[in-house]
């Protein structure tokens, strides 16, 4: 039974996936104000993205490809904003359901684990209007992040390392912030351990279920830049033990945007070759 229970919230938990914090440290230390981070998007029910640009977010393609509806708007520095379209990594594809039903029938997780590995969990928001009050955030393009500490931040669930996350807790809460170091980055992933004390960093953690999309941000010459994307979660040496997300041991699988960075910048750039040549002929 716990390994089905596992299965299921793994799954959940990349379907939704603020911060889990050290379970020694007061939750005060770890939450900040909005203003620590105004260019966080917020999606309309859960999940987050970040502002890249003065008219587009990037963000996790899961977190905005499971809300029922599509993504109409998107909340930046609390105000309200549109969205105009929506652009996937080519080739993405959602979890079947198919390989999750039959994931839980044998009880091997490991079909499951495969296709998110494999994915490419990316996508851009076109916003109808620039936004001009907030400022967008750089991508750090380097690929030397392996080691590097990332600053997380994120308003879904939270929790302990020691409990895990709350089960019964909301996956939109307030901003918390916390860091943690990368232990792996290859390809299209970053991935960084929820270390247990003493080993853990002051203000250690891991991002919760509704932090999909959420930024991990590099520290260059005093000015963050983001460096990856929430995406998932797993335990490989114990997935008995994961009745829920947020335990010490955990890995997170975030989205490694030197990875992406071309096709991020591609979209972007022929979006505005195109508005240029629009707006040349309606002049002519």
């Amino acid at each position: 039974m716990a390994r089905l229970v596992f299965l299921l919230l793994l799954v959940l938990s990349f379907s939704a996936g603020a911060v889990v914090i050290r379970d020694d440290v007061d939750d005060l230390k770890y939450r900040v104000l909005d203003s620590e981070l105004p260019a966080l998007a917020d999606m309309p029910i859960e999940g987050h993205g970040l502002l890249i640009d003065p008219q587009w977010v990037l963000t996790a393609a899961h977190a905005v490809t499971w809300q029922s509806g599509g993504v109409n708007e998107v909340t930046i520095n609390h105000v309200s904003r549109h969205v105009e379209r929506l652009v996937l990594y080519p080739g993405y594809q959602k979890l079947p359901q198919a390989l999750v039903d039959e994931a839980l029938k044998t009880g091997d997780a490991t079909p499951v684990v495969a296709f998110l590995s494999s994915s490419n969990d990316i996508a851009l928001l076109k916003l109808s209007e620039p936004i001009t009050d907030v400022a967008p955030v750089a991508i750090y393009k380097g690929n030397d992040e392996s080691g590097k500490i990332v600053k997380i931040a994120g308003k879904g669930a939270t929790g302990t390392g020691l409990h895990g996350q709350d089960e019964n807790g909301a996956h939109r809460t307030v901003l918390r912030r916390a860091f943690n170091k990368i232990t792996n980055a290859r390809d299209q992933w970053l991935c960084y351990v929820f270390d247990k004390p003493p080993s853990a960093l002051p203000l250690e953690g891991i991002s919760g279920d509704g932090d999909s999309g959420g930024p991990a941000l590099i520290q260059v010459m005093g000015q963050w830049r983001v460096a990856g994307l929430a995406s998932w979660k797993y335990m490989k040496d114990k997935p008995g033990l994961l009745l829920h997300p947020g335990f010490y041991g955990q890995t997170s699988y975030n989205v490694r945007l030197s990875h992406y960075v071309n096709w991020i910048e591609s979209v972007i750039l022929a979006d505005k070759a195109h508005n240029d040549v629009s707006a040349t002929d309606a002049k002519n």
